[in-house]
C-alpha cells in the first residue's frame, strides 16, 4: 500500500492549492481526483473576480495553470475516485486504483450539482436536459431554451447561452434575482433573455427528446407549457460528503464542520472549499481554505513526528 504525508482528496482550487503548499514544504503529498482538475470553476466561461487576472481567465485554464503549477513542485496525481477514509493513526483511502495512507488528509471534495427533481428530468438528461451551459450551450445554436435558477451560476449560464440560442428564458421560483449586481445589469440588458418570474417547472416533457416543460406560477398556481429545445439547470450545489460523514461531524445541509485551522472532528483530517461548511463558494475563498489547511496539515505532522520521537524508547 502506497504511503504519503498528506493525501487530498479533489483537485479544485481548494485542493490544488492544498497540494500546491504541501509540496513545496517538502511533504511526500497526492492527490486524487475522480474527474477534471478545477472543479466546479472548469464550468465557467469566463473568470473575472480572481485577482491577478484583470480581463478574466476560463476556468478551465485557470484550473490547468494551478495543476501544472502543483505539480512542478512534486505533488503526486491519480485519476480515481476516494470511496471514503478509514480513520486511524495512519488515514487508509481506498479507490479503483489502489488503497493510499497518510498522516494527513484534507478534504476538498467540492460540491455537484443540485438536481432538478422533476418528472422527466433524469430521463431526458444529455437528451435536453443539462447541467452545464459552457458544455452544451453550442448545440442549441438558433434554439430556444431556458435556464432554472437566479443566482451568479444561473445568469451566467443564461448569458452564456445568449452567445448560442435565438431565445433564452430564465425561470426563476422568486421574483427577484439572486445574482450579483454587475450579472444582474448585464442580464437586463440582454435582449435575448426574458424572464419568468415565481415559476417552478412541475415536468419535463418529451419522449427521446425534449420538447417542453410543464410550469406553475407559485403565486397564482396557474399552469402553463413551454415548449423549449434544452433545459440549463443551475438551482444549487450539495457537497460531496456522503462518503466522509461516518467519521466527520457535518451540519444539517451535508456540509463538513471544521474550525478556522479546517481541522475536521477527526484528529489529522482536514477540509476546504466548497464542500466545508460557511464557504462562500468563491475561487478566492477555496484557494484561501487549501492554503490553510496544508499549513495545518504540516503542523499536525510535524507535531505527531515530535511526539513519536519523545515516545519511543
Amino acid at each position: 500500500m502506497a504511503k504519503y504525508e498528506v493525501i487530498i482528496i479533489g483537485g479544485g482550487p481548494a485542493g490544488l492549492t492544498a497540494g500546491l503548499y504541501t509540496s513545496r514544504a517538502g511533504l511526500k503529498s497526492l492527490l486524487i481526483e475522480r474527474g477534471i482538475f478545477g472543479g466546479q470553476m472548469v464550468n465557467a466561461t469566463l473568470i473575472e473576480n480572481y485577482p491577478g487576472f484583470p480581463q478574466g481567465i476560463p476556468g478551465m485554464a485557470l484550473g490547468d495553470l494551478m495543476r501544472q503549477q502543483a505539480v512542478k513542485y512534486g505533488l503526486e496525481v491519480v485519476a480515481a475516485e476516494a470511496k471514503g477514509v478509514a480513520h486511524g493513526q495512519l488515514h487508509h483511502v481506498p479507490t479503483a486504483e489502489g488503497d493510499f495512507e497518510a498522516t494527513a488528509i484534507i478534504i476538498s471534495a467540492g460540491s455537484e450539482y443540485r438536481k432538478l427533481g422533476v418528472a422527466g428530468g433524469e430521463r431526458l438528461l444529455g437528451h435536453g436536459v443539462s447541467y452545464c451551459a459552457t458544455c452544451d450551450g453550442f448545440l442549441f445554436r438558433d434554439q430556444e431554451v431556458a435556464v432554472v435558477g437566479g443566482g451568479d451560476t444561473a445568469i451566467t449560464d443564461a448569458l452564456e447561452l445568449s452567445r448560442h440560442a435565438k431565445k433564452v428564458y430564465v425561470i426563476h421560483r422568486r421574483d427577484q434575482l439572486r445574482a450579483g449586481q454587475v450579472l444582474q445589469h448585464r442580464a437586463f440588458a440582454e435582449p435575448k433573455l426574458e424572464f419568468i418570474w415565481s415559476t417552478v417547472i412541475e415536468e419535463v416533457l418529451g419522449d427521446k427528446a425534449l420538447e417542453g416543460v410543464r410550469l406553475r406560477n407559485v403565486m397564482t398556481d396557474q399552469h402553463t407549457i413551454l415548449e423549449l429545445a434544452g433545459v440549463f439547470v443551475a438551482v444549487g450545489l450539495m457537497p460531496n460528503s456522503r462518503s466522509f460523514f461516518p467519521i466527520l461531524d457535518l451540519d444539517d445541509a451535508g456540509y463538513i464542520i471544521t474550525d478556522e485551522t479546517m481541522a475536521t472532528s477527526s484528529l489529522g483530517i482536514f477540509a476546504a472549499g466548497d464542500i466545508r461548511r460557511n464557504s462562500p463558494r468563491q475561487v478566492s475563498a477555496a484557494v484561501g481554505d487549501g492554503a490553510i489547511a496544508a499549513m495545518s496539515a504540516f503542523k499536525y505532522i510535524q507535531d505527531h513526528m515530535n511526539e513519536a520521537r519523545i515516545t519511543s524508547p
